[in-house]
């Protein structure tokens, strides 16, 4: 009697862990097809707040307008041609120093994790944080749009090349940090000159 009792037991705990595991598919899948595309402001922006309460902000980087995606993929390319030339010519104090101050947007993978870097050192994160609530109104005007928060802070975005929308409140910050990169790499690329001249003679 107690091991055909156990045996039901069984039975119905395991019917139960079936029956919620099709409920979870059923709702995630219900929740992912009810989210607005993301070739509307209002998908990007769901998906934009999605990333930011996981605290990964290398996960709305497709979010992002073209030009802010390109200038991280610019500034880890300069960061990484200058580390290159430092440790080609460079003393090794010197080394160890442009390493710390550029060594982990040179080692990026890509340009997402360089935004995520700056993301986090900026304190981008968690101004997001507090100021992300829900998207009351969408204004679109060609191709750029703005979505207004239910606590009034407004986003502005504008129409990717394949129809996502970006946003792009972080574009002059990063376009200003690659033109910057541009620039160290020249001066950088100098000194190495310099240093290697100094080590013919």
């Amino acid at each position: 009697m107690t091991e055909l009792v156990s045996k039901r037991v069984l039975w119905i705990a395991g019917g139960a862990a079936v029956v919620l595991a099709l409920f979870t598919i059923a709702w995630t899948s219900w929740v992912r097809a009810s989210y607005p595309s993301d070739q509307e402001p209002r998908g990007a922006y769901v998906r934009i707040t999605e990333a930011v309460t996981r605290g990964r902000p290398e996960d709305f980087f497709a979010y992002l307008e073209d030009a802010a995606q390109h200038a991280c993929f610019t500034i880890r390319d300069y960061r990484k041609a200058a580390l290159g030339r430092v440790a080609s010519a460079f003393p090794e104090d010197e080394r160890r120093e442009y390493e710390a101050r550029y060594g982990a947007l040179a080692a990026a993978p890509g340009g997402a994790e360089v935004f995520a870097e700056y993301a986090r050192k900026e304190g981008w994160l968690g101004q997001l944080e507090r100021d992300l609530s829900r998207a009351a109104a969408v204004e679109i005007q060609g191709e750029r749009a703005t979505v207004v928060t239910a606590r009034g802070t407004r986003y502005s975005f504008r129409r990717r090349a394949g129809g996502i929308w970006g946003l792009t409140g972080f574009t002059p910050k990063l376009t200003s940090e690659a033109e910057r990169a541009a620039r160290d790499l020249e001066l950088i690329e100098q000194a190495a000159l310099d240093y290697e001249r100094a080590q013919k003679r």
